[in-house]
């Protein structure tokens, strides 16, 4: 993907109207703290499009990142952070599922998980919800430059269990710092955006 043009084009609030867009959707949920803010810009070849935070719980809305007025990146609000109200989680969680319902473009969601670590409740959850929403999540293990790499394939494996992954669920180990696993994102995003363009050629 030769990225030319890029903008934060529509942010969308729990009171908002989710947007129907003419372009193809990917989506990008994840805990508050997985580093999907760093996962963006690393994507998109920029250092501070998507705003990173030392504190969890940034992102309150839904964000829609154009790309070369093709597709949309979209940035779900960050789950799992402790520091506001149930009330307001819930909030975030309609309007996430909201946005699963409605969107007539979203083409997959990739669900971010924190290679370090065993997958927590929140994350079986969200990834439940997901495919009961009728996605196929598609797993980015973050962080991976944290270990080293004799460890990632136990941390690979722990994750797929943590998850009860089928047999051949996709996995992306990725590094907003070595930008490892970068490539193998865009081109399956792109083999998923453009699929139906292909289809009907």
């Amino acid at each position: 993907m030769v990225i030319k043009h890029v903008a934060l084009d529509i942010v969308c609030g729990i009171t908002s109207i989710l947007p129907e867009n003419e372009v193809p959707e990917i989506a990008f949920a994840g805990k508050s703290n997985v580093g999907k803010s760093s996962l963006i810009n690393a994507l998109m070849n920029r250092k501070s499009l998507a705003r990173t935070s030392a504190s969890p719980g940034k992102t309150q809305t839904i964000n829609f990142y154009n790309v070369n007025h093709e597709m949309y990146l979209v940035d779900l609000p960050g789950y799992g952070y402790a520091k506001v109200s149930q009330s307001v989680k819930e909030q975030w969680g309609k309007l996430i599922e909201r946005y699963l319902h409605k969107s007539k473009q979203l083409k997959a969601v990739f669900l971010l998980i924190d290679i370090r670590h065993k997958p927590s409740e929140n994350d079986k959850t969200m990834y439940d919800w997901i495919v009961y929403n009728g996605y196929q999540p598609i797993i980015i293990a973050t962080k991976s430059d944290k270990l080293k790499r004799s460890q990632i394939q136990k941390q690979l494996k722990i994750i797929k269990e943590g998850l009860e992954l089928p047999k051949g669920a996709q996995i992306i180990p990725f590094s907003a710092q070595t930008k490892q696993g970068r490539e193998e994102i865009w081109a399956l995003a792109e083999e998923l955006l453009f699929a139906d363009v292909q289809t009907e050629a």
